[in-house]
């Protein structure tokens, strides 16, 4: 009367699953220096939690006699384990097992691992290698018809990025709907030199014409400056790491709080090299990063998106234990000025941000837009209202620190001016419609054309304007709320995010996140 036997063949067929595509195809993987799924599951997750659905889905082969003669596994494995101690749904292509292309089978465990996530309100972690969906001809052949395409799991997709923390991977060649899983999502990576992402592959680009390696047409060196994905990684190993930190500035639905990391860092630190960082002369730039890594909580600034975009810098971290998401401006990249390139990313880290509940930090330092022609040609001007547009949907708390430049439309973006101003300039900020160095020649034209001495009159206005320009000017007129010792701004940081951690609320926003 006992299911010994039965239990027996379950843990038979577990073990052909465990196989994989077999020797062959496992050796071949790996000598490309890439992981197998199950070893990449193992590597992301806390050691021993994973804990697989459908760990028998497969394809096999019966005798005569119902005796099974072969097993295919599904190309696609999935199921829930922890990272932190904090439960995440996990879902991994299996490229030994055709390439991993889906069958039907694989295409349905794609579904529920997104319902799984979406449902049970957990993070999903997805680890892409290969088309991820089907996307054979061969699969014609076998099925006798062709069918109207449809993306499987999209609603659940889509849904989730409303809800739950999503990650994705780039992790060898990824094609059609594995690039578009891989985009889909709240953060994304793709390893350098191992990995590559295409909407379609070299074989079917070299029907238009385009003769081109994997390298060549969808290499790390070009999604990663482009913004198709948000981080290139040297290595698997190193995409794991950051998915786990990433993971640990967020709630695990937007129906949580961010939690709250340790307080290891004193809130009154204060940075002596800061109060002469900021070059005197407007012509000198600084490093921002080294503004980020002193302000913050030690070693907790996580930068995303660094390579593109780069005259913004967008990025998580922790003020006194509280994940803030920090954005914040690059003077080395066009002087600081929003680029059309800039203000997509900035739009979607907001969205971030507003998604998870996140306060922002902004460390502004904008002269505008970037100007001239190819900013012209790139849209610029649309693509920063989008941005400007964000910045004004936002409710989540919001502190400015100006650092030193805010002029014009891209200048008003250091925050909602329709909000409670909580502002605080350093005694190097610089702002204003436009820049006085480009407005004199506009405004004294005549003047200066007149002058017997046009350079001696250009000094004195100069001289006259620049007593003009002084923030304590600005500061009378409470145009800007305070003017603050840069050395307390970790101090008046801190402030800000334990005024603002009771104020986060949970729940879906109006808009939901748009990748």
């Amino acid at each position: 009367m006992s299911w010994e036997a039965d239990i027996e063949e379950l843990k038979r067929r577990q073990a052909l699953t465990q196989q994989m595509g077999g020797e062959e195809r496992v050796a071949k993987h790996r000598s490309l220096g890439k992981l197998t799924v199950r070893e990449r599951i193992d590597a992301l997750l806390d050691p021993g939690s994973f804990h697989e659905i459908g760990s028998i889905t497969g394809s096999a082969q019966y005798g005569p006699g119902g005796e099974m003669l072969g097993f295919t596994p599904v190309p696609f494995l999935f199921g829930r384990g922890t990272i932190d101690g904090r439960t995440v749904v996990v879902a991994g292509d299996d490229f030994t097992v055709r390439g991993g292309s889906a069958d039907m089978a694989g295409k349905r465990k794609q579904e529920v691992a997104e319902q799984m996530a979406r449902e049970l309100r957990l993070p999903i972690v997805r680890l892409i290698d290969g088309s991820g969906g089907g996307g054979s001809v061969k699969t014609y052949e076998q099925t006798g018809f062709t069918y109207v395409p449809a993306n499987p799991a999209w609603g659940d997709v889509v849904a989730n990025l409303a809800t739950v923390p999503v990650v994705s991977l780039a992790l060898g060649s990824v094609a059609g709907l594995g690039a578009a899983r891989v985009v889909t999502s709240h953060y994304s990576m793709i390893v350098k030199g191992t990995a590559q992402m295409f909407t379609a592959g070299p074989p079917v680009v070299k029907q238009i014409g385009e003769d081109l390696t994997k390298e060549e047409l969808g290499g790390s060196s070009i999604h990663a400056k482009n913004g198709a994905v948000d981080d290139e990684v040297e290595s698997e190993v190193e995409g794991f790491e950051r998915a786990r930190r990433f993971l640990s500035y967020l709630p695990s639905s937007v129906f949580g709080l961010p939690p709250r990391g340790e307080q290891i860092d004193d809130p009154e630190r204060r940075e002596e090299a800061l109060i002469k960082i900021v070059p005197r002369s407007r012509r000198q730039v600084y490093k921002m990063r080294t503004i980020i890594e002193a302000v913050f909580d030690k070693g907790s600034f996580f930068e995303i998106g660094r390579q593109h975009g780069r005259s913004s810098i967008t990025g998580l971290a922790r003020l006194d234990g509280w994940p803030v998401a920090v954005l914040a401006s690059d003077p080395f990249l066009y002087g600081g000025a929003w680029t059309a390139e800039s203000s997509m990313k900035v739009v979607r880290f907001i969205d971030l941000a507003e998604t998870f509940h996140l306060p922002v930090v902004h460390l502004a330092d904008i002269p505008g837009f970037r100007i001239g022609l190819e900013a012209e040609q790139a849209a610029t001007i649309r693509h920063g209202a989008r941005a400007l547009t964000a910045i004004y949907q936002a409710t989540a708390p919001w502190c400015t620190i100006l650092i030193r430049k805010a002029f014009g439309v891209a200048g008003a973006a250091m925050s909602n001016a329709t909000r409670l101003p909580f502002r605080y300039a350093w005694p190097s900020g610089d702002w204003g419609s436009l820049p006085l160095e480009g407005g004199i020649e506009a405004a004294y034209r005549r003047d200066l054309e007149a002058a017997a001495d046009p350079v001696k009159l250009r000094a004195e206005i100069d001289e006259r304007l620049n007593l003009v320009r002084s923030p304590f000017r600005t500061a009378e007129k409470f145009g800007i709320e305070e003017i603050i010792d840069p050395r307390d701004t970790r101090k008046i940081l801190c402030s800000f995010a334990n005024l603002a951690a009771p104020l986060r609320a949970t729940g879906q926003r109006g808009a939901a996140y748009r990748p």
